[in-house]
């Protein structure tokens, strides 16, 4: 099929090289402009356009599609179907409307649980034991469309959103290939009024870990934020960003340093198995005492 792809970040590259091993044509692929990045502010094209360039297909990153012209391009490609994943962008209805055979698109959760921005954080920091991928019809509502096919994962206590990010990219890749090769048999499930939940997106202040909530959502926290944005304390006057933790037994005053690096909180306790000192890599618990005399005793 003539298929428009609109997709931003890591996560949507894999459904992109999907499609393209599936033989789809790709007519366009709709991205957002590239943006200031790294120490020098460069302006860098998104995941998606790079890929997009690597497979040397056509790329567009307009700013808006509510004006006419831009819609008229689209309009003018003549796509059956436009295939959409974390896009970043509204689609208007005349947008919706434009590929012959409607807009689809992925979403990392089980649809209508976590609707929204962030899905997979939402999920891990919620406490869900599972969540997945649906193939959903776009229409004008944030993630109301009705659901062609779906799929659910476990997620293990110990998995971050960076471990369940990639498993769910990859799960999307497979089910948008197979709904396309289905799509004449696919039967659409309206979504449920019942279970509506949304997805906020992450807001920085969340990223600070309170030492006096319970180690259970400590722990939902650091894993639900990591590796982006990253759950962070302050230690010792420098901010140390936590990017893997599990529940163990322990008490003491909420922030006090237990044994390595294992933190009371304000019912039980967190062991930090990964962190990050401000500009350093990313360092397994026992790396990160080693490498810093004088750690402190509590944490804020």
């Amino acid at each position: 099929m003539r298929i428009v792809f609109m997709g931003t970040p890591d996560f949507s590259v894999a459904a992109l090289d999907g499609l393209v091993a599936a033989g789809h044509e790709i007519v366009c692929v709709y991205t957002q402009p590239p943006r200031p990045a790294g120490r020098g502010k460069a302006s860098r094209p998104t995941p998606v356009q790079a890929r997009a360039e690597a497979l040397r297909l056509p790329v567009c990153a307009p700013h808006s599609l509510r004006g006419a012209e831009a819609q008229a391009e689209l309009a003018a490609l003549e796509a059956d179907l436009a295939v959409v994943v974390a896009y970043g962008l509204i689609l208007p209805q005349a947008v919706l409307d434009a590929p012959r055979r409607g807009c689809f698109n992925i979403h990392a959760s089980l649809l209508p649980r976590w609707r929204g921005a962030a899905p997979i954080h939402r999920a891990i920091m919620a406490g869900d034991r599972e969540t997945g991928v649906c193939i959903m019809r776009m229409e004008a509502g944030l993630d109301t469309g009705p659901v062609v096919l779906r799929e659910a994962v476990t997620i293990a206590e110990t998995d971050t959103t960076g471990d369940l990010h990639d498993r769910l990219a990859g799960l999307g890749a497979r089910l948008v290939v197979e709904a396309l090769a289905r799509l004449e048999d696919l039967q659409p499930e309206e979504q449920p009024e019942d279970g509506v939940t949304y997805a906020q997106k992450i807001d920085k202040a969340e990223a600070r870990i309170d030492w006096s909530l319970g180690a259970v959502e400590v722990d939902r926290r650091i894993r639900g934020l990591s590796p982006f944005p990253g759950a962070w304390c302050d230690a010792g006057g420098e901010r140390l960003k936590l990017l893997r933790s599990r529940v163990v037994d322990g008490a003491g005053a909420p922030g006090t340093v237990l044994d390595g690096l294992t933190i009371s909180c304000g019912d039980g306790a967190v062991e930090i198995m990964e962190a990050q000192r401000q500009g350093k890599r990313v360092m397994d618990a026992e790396d990160v005492l080693r490498g810093w005399a004088g750690f402190p005793a509590r944490l804020v």
